[in-house]
């Protein structure tokens, strides 16, 4: 190994000393050798050895690596040397004389080296990047707690709109079809000669009606029975209850009838879409909109476009777009993604993809596997309807 020049080691010594990292030269030698030609004095703080000690014995620089970091270390080294590109690699390194772990951040530039065909020579930087990759790995563990936390809240939340329907379809529904039933046997007994009283009966008969089909309503917005019949059964009864309500002509088109959703993740998934046409009904000034579930391999893609306004990406980022970002994190928390994108001809694409985390997923993918040939489909808004459930399956439990 030669020694640095002078002149070199000269010419660094105002930069280095002002510098609170580690300045190196670094050689990768066409027969695998290695070096450290030159090594300020940062070398001990840094990694526990003195620039002396690193240089007699440079490999001893990958011993300090963790094992499980050294591959990505050698990676980059050899992508770096193979491209002359520059060399970014961060990891941890420990440090036996002070038993601590650290991570460092090493960025050099490489040359080749013409007096050594097939030997490249970094000049570059090591420095300390401990404190803020820990700032960094435990603001990434707070989001995840948060997320956990939002899940299990929106979990929570499921369970409870459950139990109110429940309880307001049944002990509502019930007391209200007893009144009904009570006030049918005493309009029956009211004396002919008091049209009034009968008059009021009917009103009262109607108000029940009415109060009826309230707890009805009701009890679907919190959580619509149809999703007891499974994932595709609730989108096609939603489609058609929001083509119903809004005037805007809505397909579904779903090519995988047996879609078997855990039932937690079918009713977030629900919820996404009701988020999406919620949003169509609002802002996208939509004529019409086209829906479409696939089975693609091991992940179930729901695919909702309009042909409206589209969504301009300041909207997609404002602050207060909760009915996006609350879209987004509930796919996330089904460990999926939602994208938007730009509708063919105008209008939005919004395309929720999550994975089927059961061996269940494996026997459908295969069943469906001349679905996959086609690849990811699209909906076109002006595709035509499907025939709409029958009465008997909307029917509540």
């Amino acid at each position: 190994m030669s020694p640095v020049p002078p002149t070199i080691a000269h010419t660094m010594k105002p930069f280095v000393s002002n510098t609170p990292a580690l300045v190196y030269q670094f050689e990768l030698h066409a027969d695998g050798r290695v070096a450290f030609p030159y090594l300020s004095e940062g070398c001990a703080a840094l990694l526990g050895l003195s620039a002396a000690e690193l240089q007699a014995e440079p490999g001893r620089f990958i011993e300090l690596i963790l094992p499980e970091d050294r591959k990505s270390y050698l990676d980059a080294m050899h992508a770096s040397a193979a491209s002359l590109s520059g060399w970014n690699w961060e990891g941890r390194v420990w440090i036996h004389e002070y038993k601590d772990q650290k991570w460092i951040n090493l960025r050099s530039t490489p040359r080749a080296m013409p007096d050594h065909p097939g030997s490249v020579h970094w000049e570059g930087l090591m420095t300390n990047i401990t404190a803020s990759k820990l700032e960094q790995l435990e603001v990434t563990r707070s989001r995840a707690r948060l997320a956990e936390l939002a899940a299990h809240m929106e979990h929570v939340k499921e369970q409870e709109r459950t139990r109110i329907a429940r309880e307001i379809h049944d002990d509502l529904g019930g007391n209200l079809t007893a009144i009904k039933m009570a006030l049918m046997m005493l309009t029956q007994r009211l004396p002919p000669d008091q049209p009034q009283l009968a008059e009021r009966a009917a009103y009262v008969d109607a108000l029940v009606d009415r109060t009826i089909d309230a707890v009805h309503r009701i009890s679907l917005d919190l959580r619509p029975s149809m999703l007891d019949f499974g994932i595709v059964a609730a989108l096609e009864w939603q489609v058609k209850e929001f083509e119903k309500q809004n005037g805007i002509a809505c397909s579904f088109a779903c090519p995988d009838k047996d879609i078997d959703l855990h039932l937690d993740h079918a009713t977030a998934l629900f919820r996404i879409f009701q988020e999406a046409l919620t949003n169509i009904a609002k802002h996208a000034h939509a004529s019409r909109v086209g829906v479409r579930l696939q089975l693609l391999r091991q992940h179930i893609v729901l695919t909702i476009a309009d042909n409206g306004a589209g969504i301009a990406l300041a909207d997609r980022q404002k602050p207060q777009s909760f009915g996006l970002r609350g879209m987004s994190e509930r796919a996330q928390a089904l460990g999926g993604t939602m994208a938007l994108a730009d509708a063919p001809g105008g209008g939005t694409v919004v395309s929720i993809k999550i994975k089927l985390s059961s061996a269940r997923a494996r026997i459908m993918a295969d069943e469906t596997h001349e679905h996959d040939s086609a690849g990811p489909h699209t909906p076109a808004p002006l595709a035509p309807r499907r025939p709409a459930p029958t009465e008997t399956s909307k029917k509540q439990q």
